[in-house]
C-alpha cells in the first residue's frame, strides 16, 4: 500500500449514494487522479489517501484509495483554500483570505467556540457567523462519525446512512446494539450489524444478535421463496449461523412470539415459524379466496346455448373440459385453468371475454409482467396490464404500504376495490405471496376472479407458490388442460415441451423445423456457435432482430452463466463506438443501445410515455424485477441514464441507482418466466443437480415462440429431464384453505 497527501482541487464525480469519488488530487508539484469511497471529504481539504496505483483501460493511470484521512490544515494558505473552496457555503476566495488574515492558524477554532468574533470581518453579519459555524460544526461532526464507524470497516456510503438516521446518537446505537442498525438501515443486514458488533465487543451469546438472526435468517428465507421455515430447521441455521446453544435459541424464538413479531404454527406434528408479514398474507389470501368462491344462480342450460353460439360465430370447437371451464367461470366466482402450450389455454380466456361482453359485463385483464401483459393482448384483442398497474401503484405514508417497500402502496384494496365485473389474471405461475395478497385485497364478493397459468412452470422469484398452492389444496374449480391442440401446426417446441413434462426425452434429430441440437463439448465452440446463431442464422430464420432472439441459461455463474455470457454478447451485438456515450459501474460497462433488465422491485422509480414529439402522455410508478429495457441516453453530466422498457415506459436512473440493473443479452430462465422470444438459444453442459432438474428445462424450451436451439450436451439434456427434485419451498397457502373449509364443514365458522 503506497501512501499519497495533499489537497483536493477539484472533484470531478460523486455518487451522492455510496460517496464513490473521483478526484484531482494535489501533492507536491503534481497532479493525481484519485478513485475511492470518501462521500465527506470536500475540495480544498488536506487528506491522506492509503491505497495503489491502477492503470484504468479508458482514463489511463488513476490513484485507487483504499481510506481517506481528512487531515487538519497545516498552514494559513491550507485554511483559505479550505475555506474559499466552496466547501462552507457563502464564503468565497476573498472572504476567506479577510478571515484568516484576522485570526490566522486559529480561524478553525474561533468559528467552532467563539463564531460571534466573526462580525469583525466585513461581510459577515450575525446570521451568516452562526451559519458558517453550523456548516464547520456539522461537517466535523460527520467526519468524526465517519471516521469512528470506519475503523468496524463500515464503507463511506452506510457510514452516511447511519449519520442521517442517528446523528450524533450513533456513537451510543453502535457500543449499545448495532443489531439495530439492521432493523433501521437499508443496505445494512444482520452479517454487517454481527461483525460491527463483534469489533465492539458485544458477546457471541448477546440475546440482541440472537433474536437479530432469527429475524435475518427468515427473511433470507423468503429470498429463497420460502414463506416460513419449519422450527427444526430455523434452529439448525441459526446454529450454524451464530454458534450458540440451542436453548439459547429456543428462548429467543419464544421471546419474538410472545412480543408478535414471530408466528409459531402446528402443521399435522410439524411447527412453522413464521415473520408475521408472510403468515398473515398467507392467512388473508386464504379468507379471501374463500369469499370469492361463490356460486351465482345461473342456468346453466343457458349458459351452454350461448357459448354455443359464441363457437359458431369464432368458428371454434371447444373440447367438452374447455365448454365446462367456461361455464363454470360463468356461473362461480372463482376458477382456475391450469395447462401446458397448445392446450387451449388462449381460446378458454377468449371464449370467456366474448361471453360477458355479451352480458354487457365490465371486464380487466392482468399478467405479473409487462411482457406477459403484452402477450396476453395480443392473444385476445383486448388490452391487458401489469397487476401493479391495475392496482395503480402510488406513495403512501411510510408506516404503510407494501412489505419492505413502506411508504408505497395501491390505491385499489379493500377499501377502494376494483371497478370489474370480472377479472381474468394470465401467468399465475409467476405471481408470488406478496403480490397475489395485495390483488385479492381489492377483489371484492361478487367478482369473478379467473387464474390463468402453467403449474409446470418454475415458480415466481419472490416468496410463495402460489398456483400450485390453489391447485394442491383441491378447495376450488380447476381445469388442467392436457390435450394439445396444436399439433396441425407441426410445432416440434410444443411437442417437445410436452415430452419433457411428462417425463419423456425431447426429439433431438434436427428433423424438425421449429427445435434444433447442436451437441457440443467444448465451451469455446458454444460460445462461438452462440453469437453466430444471434448475429446471423436466427434473425434471419425467424425473421427478427438480433436483439429479439433470447439466450437463456440455467445459471448466473459459471462459464455459461449470465455474469460471463453478457459481456461476451455485448462485444458483438453493441460494441464500443465513439458515437456511444458508456458509463462504467462495478467493473461492467453500460453503453447506449445495450439490452437491460430491471433486477428488483422499485416502487419509486417514476416511468413516463411519451409521442414521438416528446410530450408526455402516460406516467406512473414502478418498475420491477425481470422487466428488460434499451438504454436509451447515457448524460454523464447530469450522472443519469434513460431506459425504455417494454410498451415505451422511460425510466431515468441516476448513476447511484445503477446496480438495479444488469446486461440483458443472456438472462436465466427463471427470469425469463412470462416472456415469449421469437427464437431462444438455451446452452447445456454441466451445472449442479438441483438447478438442473426436468422443470427448468420446460420452462426454458416453452418461451421460444418460433425456434429452440439446444447447445451442448445431449446426456446432460436426458438427465435433466430425469430430474425430478425441485427446489423445496415451504409455503402453507394450501394448508391453511384446507383448514377454513375444514372448519366449516365442521360447523366451526
Amino acid at each position: 500500500m503506497e501512501e499519497l497527501r495533499g489537497y483536493i482541487e477539484h472533484i470531478i464525480f460523486r455518487n451522492t449514494e455510496n460517496g464513490y469519488t473521483v478526484l484531482n488530487l494535489v501533492s507536491g508539484e503534481d497532479e493525481i487522479t484519485c478513485v475511492g469511497f470518501f462521500k465527506y471529504a470536500d475540495e480544498g481539504e488536506n487528506v491522506k489517501l492509503t491505497g495503489e496505483y491502477i492503470e484504468h483501460t479508458i482514463y489511463g493511470e488513476q490513484f485507487k484509495a483504499e481510506s481517506c484521512e481528512i487531515t487538519a490544515p497545516e498552514d494559513t494558505l491550507s485554511i483559505i483554500r479550505y475555506l474559499g473552496s466552496g466547501a462552507v457555503k457563502g464564503v468565497g476566495q476573498a472572504l476567506a483570505a479577510r478571515i484568516v488574515r484576522e485570526f490566522g492558524e486559529d480561524t478553525f477554532r474561533v468559528i467552532e467556540e467563539e463564531p460571534e468574533r466573526l462580525v469583525k470581518i466585513k461581510g459577515i453579519s450575525d446570521r451568516k457567523a452562526r451559519e458558517i459555524a453550523l456548516q464547520v460544526i456539522e461537517k466535523q461532526d460527520l467526519r468524526k462519525i465517519m471516521v469512528f464507524l470506519q475503523q468496524y470497516g463500515i464503507s463511506g456510503s452506510l457510514a452516511n446512512k447511519i449519520y442521517q438516521r442517528y446523528g450524533n446518537d450513533a456513537y451510543r446505537v453502535i457500543n449499545e446494539n448495532p443489531y439495530i442498525l439492521a432493523d433501521d438501515i437499508n443496505g445494512i443486514g444482520f452479517k454487517i450489524a454481527d461483525e460491527i458488533a463483534s469489533k465492539v465487543g458485544i458477546h457471541t451469546d448477546s440475546d440482541f444478535r440472537i433474536r437479530s438472526a432469527l429475524i435475518y435468517l427468515l427473511s433470507s428465507a423468503s429470498g429463497e421463496g420460502h414463506c416460513y421455515l419449519p422450527r427444526e430447521e430455523l434452529i439448525n441455521r441459526a446454529t450454524e449461523l451464530l454458534d450458540v446453544p440451542e436453548n439459547a435459541i429456543e428462548t429467543q424464538i419464544s421471546n419474538l412470539y410472545m412480543e408478535q413479531r414471530l408466528v409459531v404454527k402446528k402443521k399435522q406434528d410439524m411447527e412453522l415459524v413464521y415473520g408475521k408479514t408472510f403468515y398473515y398474507m398467507e392467512l388473508n389470501c386464504a379468507r379471501r379466496l374463500k369469499d370469492i368462491d361463490i356460486t351465482t344462480d345461473e342456468d346453466e342450460a343457458l349458459i351452454y346455448k350461448k357459448i354455443k353460439a359464441i363457437e359458431n360465430i369464432e368458428k371454434i370447437e371447444l373440447e367438452e373440459l374447455q365448454r365446462e371451464a367456461v361455464v363454470k367461470a360463468a356461473g362461480n366466482g372463482l376458477t382456475i385453468i391450469t395447462g401446458g402450450p397448445g392446450t387451449g389455454k388462449t381460446t378458454i380466456i377468449n371464449t370467456i371475454i366474448r361471453y360477458f361482453e355479451a352480458e354487457q359485463m365490465d371486464i380487466v385483464l392482468a399478467a405479473p409482467t409487462g411482457r406477459a401483459a403484452k402477450r396476453m393482448t395480443e392473444a385476445t384483442g383486448c388490452e391487458a396490464s401489469t397487476i401493479q398497474r391495475m392496482l395503480r401503484l402510488k406513495p403512501m405514508g411510510e408506516t404503510e404500504g407494501i412489505p419492505g417497500n413502506s411508504g408505497f402502496g395501491y390505491e385499489f384494496n379493500e377499501d377502494n376495490p376494483i371497478e370489474a365485473d370480472v377479472v381474468i389474471i394470465d401467468e399465475m405461475s409467476m405471481v408470488d405471496i406478496v403480490l397475489f395478497n395485495a390483488l385479492l385485497r381489492a377483489i371484492p364478493v361478487g367478482v369473478r376472479l379467473i387464474l390463468v397459468g402453467d403449474i409446470n412452470q418454475l415458480p415466481s422469484v419472490g416468496p410463495g407458490a402460489v398456483l400450485k398452492d390453489i391447485i394442491t389444496s383441491r378447495c376450488f374449480n380447476v381445469y388442467e388442460l392436457k390435450k394439445i391442440f396444436r399439433q396441425d401446426e407441426q410445432s416440434d417446441i410444443v411437442l417437445n415441451a410436452h415430452r419433457i413434462n411428462e417425463g419423456r426425452y425431447p426429439v433431438l434429430d434436427n428433423k424438425s423445423e421449429d427445435f434444433f441440437f447442436l451437441e457440443r463439448d467444448n465451451i469455446d465452440l458454444i460460445l462461438n456457435n452462440m453469437i453466430h446463431l444471434i448475429r446471423e442464422k436466427l434473425p434471419r430464420y425467424v425473421n427478427a432482430d438480433p436483439y429479439d432472439i433470447q439466450v437463456l441459461t440455467p445459471m448466473r455463474k459459471g462459464n455459461l452463466g449470465v455474469e460471463v455470457l453478457n459481456p461476451i454478447i455485448q462485444r458483438y451485438l453493441n460494441p464500443r463506438d465513439p458515437s456511444k456515450k458508456e458509463y462504467e459501474a462495478h467493473d461492467v460497462i453500460f453503453r447506449e443501445g445495450d439490452k437491460v433488465m430491471q433486477i428488483k422491485n422499485n416502487y419509486r422509480l417514476e416511468w413516463e410515455i411519451v409521442s414521438k414529439y416528446g410530450i408526455p402522455v402516460d406516467k406512473g410508478l414502478g418498475v420491477f424485477n425481470g422487466d428488460m429495457g434499451i438504454i436509451k441516453e447515457i448524460d454523464t453530466f447530469n450522472e443519469n441514464i434513460v431506459v425504455e422498457f417494454d410498451g415505451g415506459r422511460r425510466v431515468t436512473y441516476p448513476f447511484s441507482g445503477i446496480d438495479e440493473l444488469e446486461h440483458a443479452y443472456a438472462v436465466t430462465i427463471h427470469k425469463s418466466q412470462g416472456s415469449e422470444y421469437p427464437a431462444v438459444v438455451i446452452p447445456i453442459l454441466t451445472g449442479p443437480r438441483l438447478l438442473f432438474n426436468r422443470n427448468l428445462l420446460y420452462t426454458g424450451v416453452t418461451r421460444a415462440k418460433d425456434c429452440v436451439v439446444l447447445l451442448g450436451s445431449r446426456e446432460r439434456i436426458n438427465s435433466m429431464v430425469d430430474n425430478t427434485d425441485e427446489h423445496l419451498r415451504y409455503t402453507g397457502l394450501d394448508f391453511w384453505l384446507r383448514e377454513l373449509y375444514r372448519e366449516e364443514s365442521d360447523g366451526i365458522i
